[in-house]
């Protein structure tokens, strides 16, 4: 197959078709970081070659389905600017996109299977498939045991026929021949070849819900949904061959998807996948959004980039580049310069390293990026919970003194507070340091000088200050780390004429009195 400008050709067909991938998690719980990797690859992928992208909600698998997950699913990718083209929520032409609402869909193509015989009906037990697996080591379904089960295979259709009409439960499995080599083609990962002697006949349907499971009802819906491009995770990987045989069985060969298999995304440390356990263990979340199961209670059980701070285009940018680079030196995108830079071909067949300190320094170079005045009006709402009236203006001023020095929103209060509040204590290891015999005395002088500058601005103050400390001959460190000291309460904080610039001559006198008057001749 040859993709380009948003059409797909097919070497066996001549129609084009326009490049459709979708995203179709199963609303189980919240949405792992991982998944939303996929989409984003899924996003990129259809936006570079002008076509569509589809969400889909794979719910055929009633015993894990959670209500609330769909609509958290939704919500992460809202936050996150990836807009789906149609699906659910978004409608479209090839509705339901919900697999629960397409049971009768689904059946219609399980009928077809059993009766081109590629695939059967069994009845076995939960008793005695844990027998089977009892008896034989590393037992699975096959070509080799499947003639010494109940089912159609073996069974009389008159006994099979008797035992659906009186409600027995039983599933749907596919036939899978031995002797066969199947090709998936993957445009990552290049050809894979796989026996069919090594495969299972997988469960497609079951009677006790009416439901295929996720393998019968991802082919049916890929087909009838015209999917060109299937980019899934690396843990889809071995469930690849079925599919290529189930659209084989089919008849579905020339409109069959290219599959795509993205690299896993690993620990920090050690190996294997990424975990909750992870992100709990290391302090990072491995969710989009919090996760609230119960909303009667409000607890979080699983913390989410959002309310840890992160802004939505830092993590999107962050999670690009885990397991696909663009072949440049370049590494702050936009979603637009993402769309253009993306091939899928330059993934990683190997797994991706989950550094996460490398999201934190996302976030960091997006607080940069952006204005003071954003970043005001982002932190404005904590600085009115801890009392703070001045103008947002004012908080604007600081944001633009401080906002590099932070990574995250939430960590300018800590680092700021004392432009609006005067300290009520002072670091008892910064006095020691840096509060000398002679602090309070040269201080006291520096308040007068102080009190006789009608501009207060940084360049006069700092010249004038400048110029007294020289005459006097006293060492500039010395007045600048107490006076820091006095109008911060410790050792922080960007230059001090920036700090006393903005807190004006009279707050600037009267917090340098108060270190005078509480810390004297310092702590002995």
């Amino acid at each position: 197959m040859l993709t380009f400008a948003g059409k797909i050709i097919n070497k066996n067909m001549t129609e084009e078709r326009r490049v459709r991938v979708r995203f179709a998690p199963s609303p189980t719980g919240p949405l792992h970081i991982g998944g939303v990797r996929t989409a984003l690859y899924n996003y990129l992928f259809a936006r570079k070659n002008g076509g569509d992208l589809v969400f889909r909600i794979e719910d055929t698998d009633t015993t894990r389905f959670v209500p609330q997950a769909e609509a958290y699913i939704i919500e992460a990718f809202d936050w996150l600017g990836i807009k789906f083209d149609e699906g659910v929520s978004f409608g479209g032409n090839y509705g339901p996109y919900r697999q629960s609402e397409r049971r009768d869909i689904y059946k219609k193509y399980v009928k077809q299977l059993l009766d081109a015989g590629k695939a059967y009906i069994a009845f076995d037990t939960p008793e005695e498939l844990d027998a089977k697996r009892k008896e034989i080591e590393n037992f699975q379904y096959d070509n080799k045991t499947r003639l010494s089960m109940r089912n159609s295979l073996t069974l009389p259709k008159e006994e099979v026929e008797q035992l659906m009409a009186s409600g027995h439960q039983y599933v749907v499995r596919i036939k899978i021949d031995a002797g066969q080599e199947v090709l998936v083609d993957d445009m990552i990962r290049g050809e894979v070849r796989v026996k069919s002697d090594i495969l299972d006949d997988k469960v497609l349907y079951k009677s006790a819900d009416e439901l295929p499971t996720y393998h019968l009802a991802n082919i049916v819906d890929d087909h009838l949904m015209e999917i060109t491009h299937v980019i899934r995770g690396e843990e889809w990987l071995p469930s690849a061959p079925l599919h290529v045989l189930l659209y084989q069985a089919f008849g579905w060969q020339d409109t069959m998807p290219r599959f795509a298999h993205l690299p896993l995304l690993l620990k920090p440390d050690g190996k294997g996948k990424l975990s909750k356990r992870d992100g709990d263990r290391l302090g990072f979340p491995v969710f989009p959004l919090d996760w609230v199961p119960d909303k009667t209670t409000g607890e979080v059980t699983a913390s989410g980039y959002r309310e840890q701070g992160y802004f939505p285009e830092a993590v999107v940018n962050f999670l690009a580049l885990l397991g696909w680079n663009p072949g440049t030196e370049q590494e702050l995108f936009t979603l637009d310069e993402l769309v253009e830079a993306f091939d899928i071909s330059k993934c990683s067949k190997a797994g991706a390293k989950f550094a996460y300190e490398k999201g934190i320094w996302f976030n960091h170079e997006y607080i940069l990026k952006k204005s003071a005045a954003e970043i005001a009006r982002l932190w404005e709402p904590e600085c009115r919970e801890h009392g703070v009236k001045e103008p947002l203006e004012r908080i604007e001023q600081v944001c633009s003194m401080m906002k590099d020095r932070v990574s995250f929103v939430k960590e300018l209060w800590p680092l700021c507070s004392f432009f609006f509040q005067a300290p009520t204590a002072y670091d008892e290891k910064t006095v020691k340091k840096r509060w000398k015999e002679d602090s309070a005395e040269t201080l006291a002088e520096l308040c007068d000088v102080l009190r006789g500058i009608d501009d207060f601005s940084l360049e006069n103050q700092e010249k004038i200050v400048h110029a007294w400390i020289e005459q006097k001959g006293l060492k500039l460190g010395n007045v600048m780390n107490a006076w820091r000291l006095a109008l911060v309460g410790e050792g922080k904080g960007p230059g001090m004429f920036d700090i006393s610039a903005f807190l004006g001559k009279e707050e600037t006198i009267r917090r340098t009195r108060k270190a005078i008057e509480v810390l004297g001749g310092g702590i002995s």
